[in-house]
């Protein structure tokens, strides 16, 4: 859940936070690029392309995810999704230092590919996983998973934590630490019976 569903729910509401800041740094970087102050509807326009490409990348990962789960199995294309993670906190960590509002776009792209194939993949595998008479409450660890992550967003967008102007690039990287903590993880775990059986035709690795 760490590295699935709850990348989704933290992405969600970390946004929330440091949405005045991250509009003062695109007005700051577009009059030192083009030596004029932006119109304000230009900053919205602009503020609307952080917040709703988060659902484009979503529903790209979303597309993708069944075919990474049959081609390369759920954990494997579990361990996947951190790639775009990892790459959408490096954008997004280094944009105020590279002086690039739209590192912030291609990040949060990036953070919605991971959680359209996160979010898909975590309900699979462990509902392959579980055992029959505790599969019910596994499947709700992604609603909890998601609980969790928008919480955690919350919490980490406090004044008292993150949400100041110095601190928001590194609030907006923090998912890379679950999609590290997965990567040192996951790999340890068994892959889905129900995946071995019937895509691998691997009966042995399956029992």
């Amino acid at each position: 859940g760490i590295g699935g569903a709850f990348q989704y729910g933290l992405q969600v509401s970390i946004i929330n936070s440091p949405a005045e800041y991250i509009k003062s740094f695109i007005r700051e970087t577009w009059l030192k690029r083009y030596s004029s102050s932006p119109s304000e509807d230009m900053i919205t326009l602009m503020w609307s392309f952080v917040v709703s490409i988060y659902s484009i990348g979503g529903l790209l990962g979303s597309l993708s995810a069944g075919y990474l789960s049959v081609r390369f199995g759920r954990k494997k294309a579990m361990l996947f999704a951190n790639i775009p993670a990892l790459l959408s906190a490096t954008l997004m960590g280094l944009s105020r230092l590279c002086g690039s509002f739209e590192m912030i776009i291609a990040g949060r792209l990036f953070s919605g590919v991971c959680g359209g194939i996160a979010l898909n993949i975590h309900l699979m595998y462990a509902g392959e996983c579980a055992p029959q008479k505790l599969r019910g409450l596994i499947a709700i660890t992604a609603s909890t998973a998601t609980a969790v992550g928008k919480f955690v967003g919350f919490a980490l967008g406090l004044r008292e934590v993150l949400g100041v102007d110095a601190l928001w690039p590194v609030l907006m990287a923090v998912n890379a630490l679950p999609a590290l903590f997965q990567l040192l993880t996951l790999p340890f775990f068994p892959d889905s019976p129900r995946y071995l059986l019937i895509d691998k035709k691997d009966k042995e690795g399956c029992i």
